[in-house]
């Protein structure tokens, strides 16, 4: 499966974000360390960050990150969407590829 989630921090937490005109980065970064820790093949992009592999590992990474984010806010926004096509792997990549091809081709 591929899924792609983004979590959020919100209200007061035990480590306050400072600077930055109130941005949620070293948020973010502390579930992108889990993430990269998971060993799973992934892709951050700005507003979301998409994982691929089977459907247990995907959701234990997520539930992790988003508790790694919960020491930012009082509360946690996650959202995720799904592709869920059993026996494929690689798509994180070849989704992309197929359409830049297709691109190319004009």
């Amino acid at each position: 499966m591929l899924i792609a989630f983004s979590v959020a921090p919100s209200g007061p937490g035990e480590i306050p974000l400072e600077g930055d005109g109130g941005s949620v980065a070293p948020a973010v970064a502390a579930a992108l360390r889990v993430v990269e820790a998971s060993g799973l093949p992934y892709r951050l992009e700005s507003m979301f960050t998409t994982l691929e592999g089977e459907w247990d590992e995907c959701l234990a990474v997520i539930k992790e990150a988003t508790d790694a984010v919960a020491a930012y806010g009082s509360r946690v926004s996650l959202v995720m969407k799904a592709d869920i096509r059993p026996g494929r792997t690689g798509q994180l990549t070849a989704k992309v590829e197929r359409v830049q091809r297709l691109l190319e081709e004009g």
